[in-house]
């Protein structure tokens, strides 16, 4: 049996804080473990958010705490390519539609849609508004003539069709879900509607680049936060689509300030640097993030 591969992706968009210590830290010490391999590999198909700096720091805070990585590391943004090719193949079976509103003409089409129902309005398991999916009807004439005006679009992926081909799916799942799933859990790839999948300006984005990589780099086991438990239900889905095997997959507890948020870069939360520099060993992060 090959050795089993873990992997850490950070992007490059902000320095790593206690959060991303723990999911390292723990992939690490799992590859460890079980006499495995670990890989780091960086998200950066955000090129407007994504910065060197950022990149270098992460190969600093994650060479304090002590993790060797395999070299070189993958990027995404070498790999547009790649995930082109893909979403060419889903294209192909009919899976994709360009859609053309904005995220403010979304917003208003559900408004307007309150006065016909007393129902609210379907939201992904983040809590965002499901799309209306109103672009799924245009014709490919319509759809041409808008691209070739100029008009920006995402592409994305028509779930109905795509869920009653790929048919049930299940993941094992060896950590836990937001309520307690473990086990073989059942995805809910419907929940999330017609998922963007690409931009007219970016070829790709994490729900189908995530699933490419860990594919073509092997990656066996997925450790990562609670809060990507139920994206592995659209993970599972491009899987099944794109003929790509399905690792385990293992999600662990958030780390949280005291405001009971998870800790994030958009929340400012504290870095490892600024850790570091008030004379914090990688042993104390260890304890603080409840590693031995």
């Amino acid at each position: 049996m090959p050795p089993p591969v873990f992997r850490f992706a950070p992007s490059p968009n902000g320095r790593l804080h206690l959060g991303h210590a723990y999911s390292a830290l723990l992939n690490f010490d799992l590859a460890r473990q079980s006499g495995g391999r670990f890989l780091l590999r960086i998200e950066d198909i955000d090129g407007s958010r994504s910065r060197p700096e950022y990149e270098a720091a992460i190969y600093e805070d994650l060479a304090w705490l002590g993790i060797v990585w395999e070299t070189p590391v993958r990027r995404q943004s070498e790999h547009f390519d790649l995930y082109r090719d893909a979403m060419e193949q889903l294209a192909g079976q009919g899976l994709v539609y360009q859609a053309f509103e904005s995220r403010a003409e979304i917003a208003r089409m559900i408004e307007q849609s309150k006065p016909l129902s007393d129902k609210p309005w379907p939201r992904d398991p983040d809590g965002a508004p499901l799309y209306p999916g109103s672009a799924a009807a245009l014709s490919p004439q319509q759809r041409e003539a808008r691209m070739q005006a100029g008009e920006p679009f995402v592409l994305r992926l028509d779930s109905r069709i795509a869920c009653r081909r790929a048919g049930a799916l299940v993941w094992e799942e060896q950590g836990s879900g937001p309520g307690g799933e473990t086990g073989h859990v059942a995805a809910r790839p419907e929940a999330w509607g017609d998922v963007v999948l690409a931009r007219k300006e970016t070829p790709t984005s994490y729900h189908l680049s995530v699933v490419i990589d860990d594919a073509l780099q092997g990656v066996t086991h997925v450790v990562r936060g609670q809060d990507l438990f139920w994206a592995t239900s659209v993970h599972r889905l491009l899987q099944q689509l794109l003929g790509l095997p399905a690792p385990v997959y293992r999600h662990h507890g958030l780390l949280r300030g005291e405001d009971g948020r998870k800790l994030s870069k958009s929340a400012q939360a504290t870095s490892l640097q600024a850790l570091r520099e008030q004379g914090l060993s990688p042993q104390n992060i260890r304890e603080m993030v409840g590693l031995p």
